[in-house]
């Protein structure tokens, strides 16, 4: 009663501590952009066509410019950083005018005041294409001038923009002010010349072009042209803030338009919550007692999570409250385990005491394994994920942590405790296989072998066969564009429509039955379809609800990052289990197994006609780390059946060890998948992909666990022993 004393002290401690962290909710915990709608931007500064000496802080000073452009506009919480040597990283939370920020963060703001000839003889002679080296064509709506290339005055010298108002009319207009220096030599400029015109040229384009009627000394000067007055006040921001040293490029755009997050939010909530409940439900009818425990531990478990989230002020995205659902499915693996130990005690004839504290200890290393092997995937999920990838792998690691904590303290506290008050005298739960099963699974395995080398083969084949089209814009580039319409549209009259910009090749996807329809095209911008949208589709309004853009490199490089961190993955996996178990063949075999489950995992993705994405390679590495717990908990048993039947041959203590935790692997499974089906037909169409993956990489799992994983162990040895 005691040490009783204490674990319940350390549990309220946690508690109290998760839940001082975890509420308000709203405050501790930040939304994604996925979640409450914004952009995500990865900016390119072009340096290439600077001198070398002005290329060293040319990024800093586009960062800084472009954060004070940022927080003119009045972006609430906005985060921008620099990202290697080039990339500025800008994420904007809540904002709704998508082509507006655009604009404002891209535009150079290259300001030039330039004199206009007016020789005819000159202009006409460059409209026949014969221009002078000292001028260049330029229009002004469609009028042509012939402007001195090099600017007699230039926006270094500005030292103030504001937005004013015609007398007149009222439209609105941008007024300069120049420091000292410009003023004296706007001053200079229009003295000498009186009756030419003044080209006012905004990066190459000119804006106006004023006849000098007198000369200026005030150092004022003004923009005029057919402003609105959002685009007078933009335009007056990037004047203040400074014009960029080098021409911006956006290589990766994530749109979330706020109604988008809002479903988001919602079908995340909605498919964790059913999750939850079909777990809860399954644990207390099959564990009874036993079961009620361990959904107190899970709701701990959920608890911990927020409180961690809420310490750190994490931001919670979409792939984030999947890897929530996920946490508490796996978590309940460790309580299933733990379950089927004690019943196999009591079987022996133990104690109730003696049975919970010996399937406690026997459960232990197996559940350190499983557990340590997926935080090993989630480690480098984390380290070449980028942006949601990042939050799925941490709340799945805080989530297995939290697990290890509720399963091993918490359920034994409540047990022990249950025991020590009488409440508790005996512990009834369901069987999943009552008979003893002698299954020769070792036996069949090169009818199995056959089977996953057909299956396997045949899938790799056609994916490969599918060539770009099995890729997603994450990594092969292009625009991925979500609309949603007021009325339902024909697919043909889209492709119509697209066809007029050529794009007629464009993937064209409607989601489920409604009026949302998805397009993806590397051939035009999102800002030309949604302009071609709204010509032809008038009386629908089509309204941009998520933009995915990716510039080739960047799409080169995440796939890049995602081979290697499959790769280093199955690494690490294969390198622990090999020192855990003291035999590389142990480790070879469970990795080859892993291997296996996520190439049939991309033949099944490939077969219907789904893209491999950042998501799925989260869901793959999932699967790798998730796979190879049913497989440890087997080589467990193994382990510890070579130290009771020291006669009999590795073959028949694998086949052994693989009846006895038949009924684990299946129920560990089972209850993992009530999440994962949870997700997959109630977590909207942004997890639906990530949901599929993991249904089929666990099903894999169970197939490669019993037939693969073991057997090859035994081929393994066979080959070494006749080498």
């Amino acid at each position: 009663m005691g040490n009783l004393k204490w674990k319940w002290l350390l549990i309220f401690l946690v508690s109290g501590l998760s839940s001082l962290n975890a509420f308000p909710l709203k405050k501790k915990i930040n939304l994604g952009l996925d979640l409450q709608g914004g952009m995500h931007l990865v900016l390119r500064v072009d340096t290439s066509g600077l001198p070398e000496d002005a290329r060293r802080d040319a990024v800093e000073r586009a960062l800084e410019i472009i954060r004070n452009r940022i927080d003119q506009f009045g972006v609430r919480e906005p985060s921008i950083l620099r990202q290697g040597i080039e990339r500025i990283v800008v994420q904007l939370p809540g904002i709704t005018e998508r082509e507006r920020a655009l604009q404002l963060i891209g535009k150079t703001a290259q300001l030039e005041f330039k004199l206009v000839s007016d020789d005819p003889e000159l202009l006409r002679a460059a409209l026949g294409g014969e221009v002078s080296e000292d001028y260049e064509l330029k229009y002004l709506d469609k009028e042509p001038l012939l402007v001195r290339r090099e600017a007699s005055l230039t926006g270094e010298t500005l030292i103030d923009a504001r937005v004013n108002f015609g007398s007149q009319f009222g439209e609105p207009y941008v007024s300069l002010k120049f420091n000292a220096q410009g003023a004296r030599i706007f001053s200079q400029v229009t003295g000498e010349n009186v009756g030419r015109r003044l080209a006012i040229v905004l990066d190459g384009a000119v804006h106006s072009a004023p006849v000098i009627r007198e000369k200026i000394p005030s150092g004022e000067a003004q923009i005029t042209g057919r402003f609105s007055l959002e685009e007078a006040n933009d335009l007056a921001i990037v004047l203040r803030a400074g014009a960029l040293p080098a021409p911006i490029k956006i290589e990766e755009e994530r749109t979330v338009g706020p109604s988008l997050g809002r479903d988001s939010i919602r079908a995340g909530l909605k498919a964790t919550s059913i999750g939850a409940i079909l777990v809860f439900v399954f644990m207390l009818i099959y564990y009874l007692f036993a079961g009620l425990v361990a959904d107190f531990a899970l709701v701990l478990n959920f608890l911990i999570v927020l409180g961690v989230l809420g310490y750190f002020h994490a931001t919670l995205t979409l792939p984030g409250i999947a890897g929530l659902a996920l946490s508490l499915g796996m978590a309940v693996d460790a309580n299933v385990l733990i379950n089927e130990r004690i019943r196999e005690e009591l079987k022996t004839g133990r104690s109730l005491r003696s049975a919970i504290s010996t399937g406690y200890e026997k459960a232990f290393g197996a559940i350190f394994d499983s557990n340590l092997t997926t935080l090993i995937a989630a480690f480098f999920l984390f380290q070449f994920g980028t942006g949601p990838i990042k939050g799925f792998a941490v709340t799945l690691t805080t989530g297995i942590l939290a697990s290890l904590f509720t399963a091993i303290v918490v359920t034994r506290t409540l047990l022990e405790t249950a025991l020590s008050l009488g409440i508790l005298k005996k512990y009834s739960m369901l069987q999943l296989l009552r008979k003893e099963i002698r299954i020769d699974f070792i036996g069949r395995r090169k009818i199995f072998y056959l089977l996953s080398t057909l299956v396997v083969l045949g899938g790799l084949i056609y994916f490969f066969s599918r060539k770009d089209k099995a890729y997603g814009i994450d990594f092969t580039g292009g625009h991925l564009v979500e609309y949603s319409f007021q009325h339902d549209v024909k697919l043909e009259d889209l492709r119509n429509s697209l066809q007029k910009l050529g794009a007629g090749d464009a993937t064209i996807q409607k989601v489920s039955a409604s009026k949302e329809i998805i397009i993806r095209t590397a051939k035009v911008s999102v800002e030309e379809i949604t302009a071609q949208l709204k010509q032809d589709f008038p009386e629908d309004s089509p309204e941009v609800r998520k933009v995915e853009a990716v510039g080739p490199s960047v799409g080169k490089e995440l796939r890049h990052k995602a081979i290697w961190a499959i790769f280093w993955a199955m690494v690490g996996i294969l390198v622990y289990v090999g020192l855990r178990f003291k035999h590389l063949d142990f480790g070879v075999a469970g990795v080859v197994a892993l291997f296996h489950d996520v190439f049939v995992c991309i033949g099944f993705l490939a077969f219907t006609q789904r893209e491999i994405s950042l998501t799925i390679v989260a869901a793959l590495l999932t699967i790798a780390g998730y796979s190879i717990n049913d497989t440890i908990v087997i080589y467990d048993r193994v382990r510890e059946n070579m130290r009771l039947f020291k006669k009999g041959s590795l073959a028949e203590i694998i086949n052994t060890s693989i009846n006895q935790t038949l009924s684990r692997t299946i129920l560990t499974t089972l209850t993992t998948l009530l999440v994962v089906i949870a997700l997959l037909f109630w977590g909207g169409t942004v997890l639906n992909g990530f949901a599929f993956c993991l249904l089929v990489g666990m099903l894999s799992g169970i197939y490669s666990t019993v037939y693969i994983a073991t057997s090859l162990v035994i081929t393994w040895q066979k080959i070494s022993a006749k080498r």
